[in-house]
């Protein structure tokens, strides 16, 4: 049975859309090192990376190239496999590290689409294309538009400790085992934290399409900050979402082994945690998988509390732009114009914008907090964070039968 030419542009769209997203994640990683040695070096009041620029030139580039050239040394450093490992499950680890972070992002929407009818409509008659390709062009911006999308983030987020506790075990040691039993322990405390922390916006928006999420927002303004709409009920249901992004927020350096919760790394106590066995590209997939982790989490973060891709002006909420702005005119190509076909790729901007900031506060808090005490970080996870998650569940449960969803 042959394709339509619709199948046919979907498929690929699809395609495109999937090595355009892993593309992206892929390239946010080294950015991220990049970034973070910079930031570092600022707050510590040292230069940083500054040499490795482009080769056999004096081009130095501000250090840019020192990510190429450590994801160099790791493609060209010997594969060291101890004899006393478990081969198998050493060789799974770093896998099953890295896989969930990119699988999370599949269902993230990161612009409302991608309107190219207008291009079609231009190519069709030389490619003898009917309306129903045509239409076809009419691309949604989300790899896998699930009704279940904030479900499937968690099960596929729970995925990774797997990684962790697989290269602790199969390492045959006592350093990287330690670490394992505590990532184990700190991120199945803390994922109940973070699952708690999304039920209140489940209760507001009433969907788990991520896709919904982002339209209620845009509707009733994002949801990490209270509503001064709707009176005293819609005023406490905003400080209660409010509260919900506080813990996820927290919860997501602990699922990520960030500090202040790097306990599963601790290089002062354990060396290097649970891959203190691995060397080379193996090591380099754990290295990749805590900052796709990272970039993940941020994603989640934009979408579910900070409206994903959609900003406070009239395109990004489904109006008209204005003849004039504070005074002053808009051009043609801007004033009354309602999402023309480019705007599917400026809200993309937008949208790694806002990832981009959580990516910085994330480097930020690493170099300005200490580490806790194990002792303190399971302590803050079961006796505060996991009780006033399942309060404000109950709160809002009760705001919304009382004021209904609307925030």
């Amino acid at each position: 049975m042959f394709l339509s030419g619709a199948d046919v542009v979907f498929l690929l769209a699809s395609l495109i859309k999937a090595v355009a997203v892993a593309v992206t994640v892929l390239v946010l990683v080294p950015g991220s090192v990049t970034a973070e040695r910079r930031l570092s070096a600022w707050i510590q009041d040292r230069l940083g990376p500054n040499r490795v620029g482009i080769p056999f030139t004096n081009i130095r580039l501000f250090g840019l190239g020192q990510a190429l050239a450590d994801a160099a040394k790791f493609l060209l450093k010997e594969q060291f496999v101890p004899a006393s490992v478990n081969k198998f499950y050493f060789n799974l680890a770093p896998i099953l590290a890295m896989v969930p972070a990119l699988v999370t992002v599949a269902v993230i929407p990161f612009s409302p689409g991608f309107d190219l009818r207008p291009i079609a409509s231009w190519i069709a008659p030389h490619l003898g294309w009917d309306t129903s390709t045509v239409e076809a062009f009419q691309i949604s911006g989300v790899i896998a538009n699930l009704d279940i999308g904030l479900l499937f983030v968690f099960a596929v987020i729970s995925l990774s400790v797997y990684g962790i506790v697989l290269a602790g075990w199969a390492s045959n040691s006592k350093y990287p085992f330690l670490g394992g039993i505590r990532s184990s322990a700190q991120i199945i405390s803390y994922e109940i934290a973070m699952g708690a922390s999304v039920v209140p916006v489940f209760l507001v928006t009433g969907s788990l399409n991520l896709g919904k999420i982002v339209d209620y927002q845009i509707q009733h303004g994002w949801l990490a900050f209270p509503s001064l709409s709707g009176g005293i009920w819609g005023i406490l249901l905003g400080l209660c979402l409010a509260f919900s992004f506080l813990v996820f927020l927290i919860a997501s350096f602990a699922e990520t082994n960030r500090l202040p919760f790097d306990l599963p790394e601790a290089e002062t106590e354990l060396v290097g945690g649970y891959h203190t066995e691995y060397s080379g590209m193996r090591f380099a997939l754990f290295f990749l998988g805590e900052y796709a982790a990272m970039v993940s989490a941020s994603a989640i973060m934009v979408t579910v509390f900070l409206g994903g891709w959609s900003l406070p002006l009239p395109w990004f909420n489904g109006q008209t732009m204005p003849e004039a702005v504070f005074g002053f005119a808009l051009p043609g190509w801007l004033a009354g114009q309602a999402m023309p076909w480019w705007f599917g790729f400026l809200s993309v901007g937008v949208f790694l914008a806002k990832i981009l900031f959580f990516i910085a506060l994330f480097i930020v808090i690493r170099w300005t907090l200490p580490r806790f005490k194990y002792d303190q970080l399971m302590s803050l996870g079961w006796k505060v964070f996991i009780p006033m998650a399942f309060v404000n569940i109950f709160i809002v449960a009760a705001l919304v039968l009382l004021r209904g969803p609307s925030v």
